[in-house]
């Protein structure tokens, strides 16, 4: 049986942390078309490849993108060492094609762990399973038994033990590393990955990482893409701040507001889920002002509410004709996206309410209790925050639903 104390250890502070930071970044930033230019345009793999000696991000600045972070309110941080097109961001002993062995002469994931250390903030490793430059993806494990041997660089080298040999490094080399966050296993499985040896690997070299279940196999955290949807075990939504695209791609203007932000984050929390959001910088390693003002605007909020989302979870009694309501402990938090008036009623609620206050100014608002429903008067007629305006009500014991019986 699965070792849950042991899991449970290694994502108290993953729970914890509830925001992180997702940055997807390599030579397709450089025709700014998104990450998967590449196989939509179907580039030829040498054409491809001659990026990398135009890849010299002047403005890349770790320390930046972690103070970014920082601002934002976000506890952790998740880069793309290599993403489906094959590129490194670190000295790869597999490969040449990395960002130390071409025009850039750096390792990034180097620099990016660095940044990281120094400002406290969790480190995580985006890695890519698959690799469109090796015929043997294509071809597939059934048409290629004897191990997905095909030539790369003029040399002959085992796919998966291309891949193996990848995230040995990236556990090797950097120390503690928090999160491996494997993505791009289809249409393969599991046991053409030989995921189970790689994780048992992965978990010898770092006892304590946290990693996502696209390996095909569950491990510890399921990830919901460009959607929220709760699981039962520990889950995270990661999302793009535009419509679609990962990697930088300018032509998408489409970008969430704040607001659509942090309500999802609070959605998230409410469902005692993770909201990873992504940004895509620019080829020059700077990050769109666009998304820099957004996640500012998200750390503005939460550091006045941040107690509302951080080491918090669901609530038993939701209150949707409001907003979500989150909890910890014997305080649950009602975020108040839908303005009530002047007037606000939450119901359901068995236990006792000992106190209202209106998080960010902290300002104690009169209240009165009726069997299940509780009344909050002398409100604003508007919102004071547009956003999501949060009422921490702090109750007697654990939150525990009433059984509704209005009809009666």
């Amino acid at each position: 049986m699965p070792d849950t104390s042991s899991a449970n250890k290694r994502l108290q502070w993953w729970t914890e942390a509830r925001f992180g930071m997702f940055i997807h970044w390599g030579l397709y930033a450089i025709p700014a078309r998104g990450e998967w230019v590449m196989l939509c345009e179907r580039i030829p793999k040498e054409e491809y490849a001659r990026l990398s000696s135009a890849f010299r991000p002047g403005k890349f600045d770790a320390d930046a993108w972690v103070a970014l972070a920082r601002e934002a309110g976000m506890k952790y941080m998740v880069l793309t060492t290599r993403h489906h097109d094959g590129f490194c961001l670190w000295d790869s002993q597999v490969s040449d094609f990395t960002a130390p062995k071409t025009a850039a002469r750096r390792d990034f994931v180097a620099e990016y762990v660095e940044a990281c250390r120094k400002a406290g903030m969790r480190v995580g490793f985006y890695y890519s399973l698959l690799d469109w430059r090796f015929p043997a993806y294509w071809t597939g494990p059934e048409k290629d038994p004897e191990g997905w041997i095909q030539s790369l660089n003029e040399e002959w080298v085992e796919f998966v033990d291309y891949v193996h040999a990848q995230v040995r490094e990236l556990c090797t080399r950097y120390g503690k590393i928090d999160i491996l966050w494997y993505d791009g296993g289809w249409p393969h499985d599991a046991r053409d990955w030989r995921a189970k040896e790689l994780n048992e690997t992965v978990r010898d070299l770092q006892p304590d990482i946290i990693i996502n279940n696209r390996s095909g196999l569950p491990e510890d955290l399921d990830t919901p893409e460009q959607h929220i949807t709760a699981f039962a075990r520990p889950w995270e939504a990661c999302m793009t701040i535009d419509d679609l695209w990962w990697g930088y791609h300018p032509g998408d203007p489409n970008l969430k507001s704040s607001m659509q932000l942090v309500r999802n984050l609070v959605r998230c929390v409410s469902a005692n889920g993770n909201f990873l959001l992504n940004i895509g910088p620019k080829s020059d390693g700077s990050i769109p002002a666009p998304f820099a003002a957004r996640l500012k605007e998200i750390g503005g909020w939460l550091s006045r509410n941040g107690e509302s989302v951080y080491g918090c979870g669901s609530s038993p009694f939701g209150q949707m004709h409001l907003g979500h309501v989150t909890a910890r402990g014997q305080t649950v938090y009602l975020h108040v996206m839908y303005w009530p008036g002047t007037e606000m009623c939450a119901a359901g609620i068995k236990n006792r309410a000992n106190r209202v206050r209106m998080l960010a100014t902290g300002e104690e608002m009169p209240f009165e209790q009726a069997r299940d429903r509780l009344f909050v008067r002398g409100l604003p007629k508007k919102s004071p925050d547009p956003i999501d305006c949060v009422f921490a009500i702090d109750i007697e014991g654990s939150p525990e639903v009433a059984e509704a019986d209005f009809w009666k």
